[in-house]
């Protein structure tokens, strides 16, 4: 019964900036990873940034240094802040969560997405 809801998406110049909030509902517990992932048209979907539970984090290499993911554990929300953004940039940013459950089961859950578009 988990639901990601996205939000935070729209038009913005390239160099401006957007932070993408995604929070999880109809469930209390607690995923051992969050993230987001981009699929611009025509291309497949790449992993932006994840963050575990723990907090450690991983970016792609095209978003490091400009993009910043976080978290908020009680909450079960993802923070994507992103800064100098480029045209490049562009795509349905999606949300994603993993939930280990039992005997090496996990489950996934993914947002239905929001667009991001850096045009002049």
């Amino acid at each position: 019964q988990v639901q990601l809801v996205e939000s935070g998406g729209g038009f913005i110049q390239p160099g401006g900036s957007l932070r993408l909030s995604c929070s999880a509902s109809g469930s209390i517990y607690r995923f051992d990873s969050m993230g987001w992932y981009r699929q611009a048209p025509g291309k497949e979907r790449e992993r932006v940034a994840i963050i575990t539970i723990s907090g450690f984090k991983n970016y792609a290499d095209s978003v490091k240094g400009r993009f910043t993911i976080s978290r908020d554990n009680a909450k079960n929300t993802v923070y994507l802040q992103m800064n100098s953004l480029k045209p490049e940039d562009t795509a349905v940013y999606y949300c994603k969560a993993l939930l280990s459950r039992t005997q090496g089961l996990i489950d996934s859950y993914w947002g239905q997405g929001t667009q991001v578009t850096v045009s002049s």
